[in-house]
């Protein structure tokens, strides 16, 4: 009987030893908690602090009359600053994005911006990942529907497996437009428009999948439009390959040199050389073109009667947005390019004349 009484006080002893012990490590990791926020607020407010006083010393120098030389080494210094807080440890301090309201109506209000720079690295190495998986089968499922249609369907696609492969890119367009407000939030400089892109393109894969897909009669001339789709399609995948293939290199080349984020990922026409850009270019361009004819032709065949339903207006309007909106943005690119190559011979310039004038002195 002893025994037993001894043995229930010896457990009694030892679970008030280990409630005492849960106090004690939850009272020193409330004030750990609580000083490594105290730590984090004043680092936020210190990285906000100098990243305004960068942004502001530049507006400045911009706008002054300083030598271009000095100009220049002073950009050069500003950039150098701005890119150590952007890339370094100091860049999980500074004021993140907005997450905006497609994040918040899929995943609610959380926050999904990364502190440390493994994960988001894992973040934008997954989207790559994403990117070139799909690359394929948006080229793969397109040819094979064009290919069975010939083969084995008479000329006349069947609704099922058209609905299937629309479905499949509403999946494709919501996984990159998810992937990229997530990098957007960690600090990716992924331009605004690629990502409204990809609502559009979500948008007419979900009105496109209530069209109906009419046969006979006269299926070939009820799915033009979805026949030229399924072409533009390819012709998007293949340039979706020629992007991943030439244009990362580059940019993992440009990140190596500080002229990109480790954030920074390839879409659009984004980070080429000259060699890439000549392929590159008139392919997107004529993309863009096929994007618009299609658009435009869908319209046509709404408005002569012979396919009148919403969704091929609304499907046609949204290739023409889209189409227009991916010009822009490509011509806007070669602009950039073009007053950065001339930035850089008047800088080459300058200095070719300085070392001559030097060698003649000496």
């Amino acid at each position: 009987m002893g025994d037993s009484t001894t043995v229930e006080r010896d457990f009694v002893e030892e679970a008030s030893r280990i409630v005492e012990q849960a106090k004690e490590l939850q009272d020193a990791a409330s004030s750990l908690i609580s000083r490594t926020t105290r730590e984090e607020d004043s680092l936020r407010q210190k990285a906000k602090s100098l990243d305004s006083s960068v942004q502001q010393l530049r507006s400045s120098v911009r706008k002054s009359k300083l030598d271009y030389n000095q100009a220049e080494k002073l950009e050069e210094e500003l950039f150098k600053a701005s890119y150590v807080l952007s890339e370094g440890d100091a860049a999980a301090f500074l004021p993140s994005k907005s997450h905006g309201g497609f994040l918040r109506m899929f995943l609610g209000p959380i926050n999904v911006r990364a502190n440390r720079k493994d994960v988001q690295f894992k973040v934008k190495e997954e989207y790559n990942s994403f990117r070139d998986r799909t690359a394929y089968l948006f080229l793969l499922f397109p040819s094979l529907l064009l290919g069975l249609r010939s083969w084995m369907w008479d000329g006349c696609l069947p609704a099922l497996p058209v609905q299937l492969y629309q479905a499949w890119l509403l999946y494709l367009y919501t996984g990159l437009a998810l992937r990229e407000n997530i990098l957007r939030a960690n600090g990716s400089d992924i331009r605004p428009w690629w990502i409204k892109h990809h609502y559009c393109a979500m948008a007419m894969a979900l009105i496109s999948l209530t069209w109906e897909i009419e046969r006979q009669p006269d299926c070939s001339q009820k799915q033009r439009g979805v026949q030229l789709f399924l072409k533009w399609a390819i012709m998007q995948g293949v340039a979706m390959l020629l992007q991943n293939r030439y244009q990362r290199q580059r940019l993992y080349t440009r990140i190596a040199l500080g002229k990109a984020r480790r954030m920074d990922v390839v879409w659009g026409e984004t980070a080429g050389v000259d060699g890439q850009l000549l392929l590159l270019f008139p392919v997107l361009f004529v993309l863009q073109g096929f994007e618009a004819y299609v658009g435009v032709l869908l319209l046509k065949t709404a408005f002569i009667g012979v396919v009148s339903e919403w969704q091929v207006v609304t499907c046609g309007i949204l290739l023409i947005i889209m189409a227009v909106g991916n010009f822009a943005n490509t011509v806007q690119t070669l602009v950039t390019k073009s007053r950065v190559k001339a930035k850089m011979k008047r800088g080459k310039s300058k200095q070719d004349l300085k070392s001559e004038s030097g060698t003649k002195s000496s």
